[in-house]
This record gives C-alpha cells, structure tokens and sequence, in this order.
C-alpha cells in the first residue's frame, strides 16, 4: 500500500496592493527568512517600489511576483515570476519563478501550492519555460523546485562574496 503525499494548503494568489508592501516587509524582516538575500530586511521603501514594479509586470506582462495568501485570506509572502535582469549575472533573458514566505509558513505546503499556482498562470500567459536560481545551501527551496519538476541545469556565483547559486529549469507544456 503506498501513501498519497499530504494534500497541499489552500492559497489564492492576487497582484500585490499598495498595503501589500508593508504586509511583505513585516514578513520578511526575519534574519532566516532573509538568510540567502544578506541576512537583512529591506527598507519599506524598497518594497514600495517593489510592489509597484509587480503591479506594471502583471500589465504589461500577464505575471508577476504575487502576493500570497491563505485560506483565511493573511498574507503569507509572495511567489510568482519576473524577468531575469540584465546583468553580469545568471540565466539573462529568462523567466525566473521564485518563492518567500514567512517563516511561520515554511514546511507546511504553502510555497508549492503557490508556486504550482504560478506555472498554470505563466502557462496561461504563453511563457514557455521557466528558471529559478536558488542559493547553493537553501534546502528548503531546492526542495520546492524538485516538486515542481525543475532539473538542475547550472550554477554560477553571484557578486555577493561567493554565493554560488544553482539554476533549474522547466519546460512549461501547454
């Protein structure tokens, strides 16, 4: 007799809100939640400008970084996807999906209920492939990915003092 995995939690996923920036900055100021992105919080102003971003991605682009709630509508953090930037760095001109969630929600199913969540979007928005580049000793996203199906293609060394991250990928059927 083989078990079933547990089921996943109920999450709904909505574009970020004006609010949403100061509901991401009180979950993420946390030294382990922000332990692979400088161990720091970020200034409010920061998230601001980052959800305003997120607002202009999901017009023009059909996805974003959205935020993620639960069942009884409490914002657990953001999963979603965005351009790769240009930079000197990493997988340039992809899609990148990525997750973070507040520590009270972690081992409990919500970041790949969201993330699944994400590639039926990005499916429905024509992307039709995916990358997301995880810190080399983030086991908890690492994880992630792997249900998701993602492969682990390269890795690379970010210009923060030797990070080396790994980069996987997934073709997105439609």
């Amino acid at each position: 007799m083989s078990l079933a995995p547990p089921a996943l939690p109920v999450v709904t996923l909505r574009v970020p809100t004006d609010e949403d920036a100061v509901s991401w900055h009180r979950a993420f100021d946390d030294a382990e939640v922000m332990e692979f992105f400088g161990g720091t919080s970020e200034e409010l102003s920061l998230y601001e400008e980052w959800t305003a971003r997120q607002r202009r991605h999901d017009a023009e682009l059909g996805f974003c970084l959205w935020t993620v709630l639960d069942g009884n509508g409490e914002v657990l953090g953001f999963t979603g996807a965005q351009p790769w930037p240009q930079s000197a760095y990493g997988p340039v001109g992809e899609t990148e999906i990525g997750w973070r969630l507040t520590r009270s929600a972690w081992g409990r199913g919500y970041a790949t209920a969201a993330a699944r969540l994400t590639l039926e979007r990005l499916r429905a928005a024509g992307v039709e492939r995916v990358v997301a580049t995880i810190d080399a000793f983030n086991e908890r996203s690492i994880a992630v990915a792997r249900r998701l199906g993602m492969a682990e293609a390269e890795s690379f060394t970010t210009p923060r003092a030797g990070q080396e991250v790994r980069c996987f990928r997934l073709e997105l059927d439609r």
